[in-house]
């Protein structure tokens, strides 16, 4: 194995027919090598059937919530359960699991969270005795793997980085890559077909992931690109 190691992950598959839409086409025809499926929303089903026939490695993007920054403070689009309370998330975690489960027919490959809730307590213990349960990593949290969110077009309020998801921006990312193993988070999507904060940025997202000269200059990099699924037994969850 090449000395630096690329995993390519999708978030949010299942939420929208666009979004399964942008996730497929990256993986057949662009980078993308893994995602994490939203299992509460309508268009899990259809995620998951390809998920089934496909050689995409699929974990769980555990959905807690969504919130967005407005006149100067976070609000929340919408609230699963309290992300304070130990036991409701812990509940929450396990009819996420088991649906996932239904719906794929086997466990997840990895474990992450809508918008990052799961670096902070008492998230994080639950997902992270999840994914030792499972023997699968979790975002952030197991060691050995580095996590990159710079290809995105919003900073962390909210505010456009149009320059952020471009191919040089994409590719110099690529370049700059440190020896192990990174993860790079992105968000795909072939229509804005669905109301969130994060939209027109994924269809642009779709077309960079997919841009010939990435997969150069992965190539001219000499970083293997890998799947979650490809990992297994090589770190410890």
């Amino acid at each position: 194995m090449s000395d630096r190691v690329l995993i390519v992950n999708a978030d949010d598959f299942g939420r929208s027919p666009g979004v399964n839409g942008g996730v497929v086409r990256t993986h057949e025809e662009g980078i993308v090598t893994s995602a994490t499926m939203l299992v509460r929303w309508p268009a899990a089903a259809d995620a998951a059937e390809y998920a089934r026939r496909s050689s995409l490695s699929v974990g769980l993007h555990l959905d807690l919530g969504e919130w967005e920054y407005r006149d100067g403070e976070w609000r929340a689009r919408y609230d699963v359960v309290t992300t304070m309370s130990r036991e409701a998330v812990a509940e929450e975690i396990e009819r996420q699991l088991g649906r996932f489960k239904r719906l794929t027919g086997r466990s997840p490959t990895h474990l992450d969270s809508h918008q990052h809730v799961h670096l902070s307590m008492p998230v994080r213990g639950e997902l992270l005795r999840i994914g030792e349960r499972l023997g699968v990593p979790v975002r952030d949290v197991t060691p050995g793997i580095l996590h990159s969110g710079v290809f995105h077009g919003q900073d962390d309020r909210g505010n456009p980085l149009p320059d952020a998801i471009t191919v040089e921006a994409l590719v110099r990312t690529i370049e700059a890559l440190p020896s192990g193993i990174t993860e790079l988070g992105c968000h795909p999507a072939s229509d804005d077909d669905h109301d969130a904060t994060y939209g027109r940025e994924r269809v642009q997202e779709m077309a960079t992931l997919c841009d010939p000269r990435v997969q150069a200059a992965i190539e001219r990099c000499g970083v293997a690109l890998r799947s979650f699924a490809d990992l297994a037994g090589l770190i410890r969850a």
